[in-house]
């Protein structure tokens, strides 16, 4: 029987790419995508089919519809899935996270990152239906742990997420019952180069007194993708943060 498919949006460095790598090792056939990190994706392809596990890249930039157009194309006639008769999993992971003064957000940003966390997600979901639908596959989306919260210089970011989750939530009304659809919300992992302080003064306060590591969020969209009785759901991988943010 041909190996199961998992699709991973943005997935050739950090979260989605430890994804990636999860779902290789349990036996999955994996589509590693990227939009400008082509020499990342190409050298997590390489390190995994040394490993004899079945991985491939495919590029395409998801800001820009008709290329996720395309993209939906190639990968409904890649060899993994036609040899599977369908995608098991579709993990929306692609994202942008960067700071952008409210007196200074304008709507283009706003835009592009609508375009980004809800519309293209949107696409890939609509596009994919029928794949995921043959297998009994499952949806997880990357949302945040801002839902009610209010942070600082991130209105387009936390918005837009907002959107994703939401989405997936009607989805997970909508496709029911033959495909899964779940939301998994990152805390502290990663963080970026222009919050380190911000992330270490995070840290002190998050009862595991420790940051999360990009395997915790791949084990989170692993358990979610093999458990048939879940959908309409969003898991905090956050180390108990929630607990006590504001």
């Amino acid at each position: 029987m041909s190996a199961k498919v998992c699709f991973v949006t943005g997935s050739a460095r950090r979260i989605g790419a430890s994804i990636i790598r999860k779902f290789a090792e349990e036996g999955y056939a994996v589509l590693i995508h990227v939009s400008s990190s082509i020499d990342a994706g190409n050298e997590l392809k390489s390190e995994l089919i040394k490993k004899g596990m079945q991985a491939d890249l495919v590029q395409a930039d998801l800001s820009d519809e008709p290329q996720t157009f395309d993209l939906i194309s190639r990968v409904s006639e890649h060899s993994f899935v036609q040899q599977r008769g369908g995608i098991d999993v579709l993990v929306h992971n692609a994202s942008v996270y960067e700071q952008i003064p409210i007196s200074e957000l304008n709507l283009e940003a706003m835009r592009f990152l609508n375009r980004l966390h809800v519309e293209a997600p949107l696409q890939l979901s609509q596009g994919f239906h029928h794949l995921l639908s043959s297998v009994q596959g499952s949806i997880v989306a990357l949302t945040d742990t801002s839902a009610g919260k209010a942070w600082s210089e991130l209105s387009h970011y936390t918005s837009s997420k907002a959107g994703l989750r939401q989405l997936m939530f009607n989805l997970a009304g909508e496709f029911a019952p033959h495909v899964r659809v779940n939301c998994v919300a990152p805390g502290a992992i990663l963080s970026a180069d222009w919050e380190q302080e911000h992330f270490d003064n995070i840290v002190k306060t998050i009862p595991l007194r420790r940051s999360g590591e990009p395997s915790d969020i791949a084990g989170a969209v692993y358990f979610f993708a093999n458990s048939p009785y879940l959908t309409g759901q969003e898991l905090f991988v956050d180390g108990g943060w929630g607990l006590n943010a504001s």
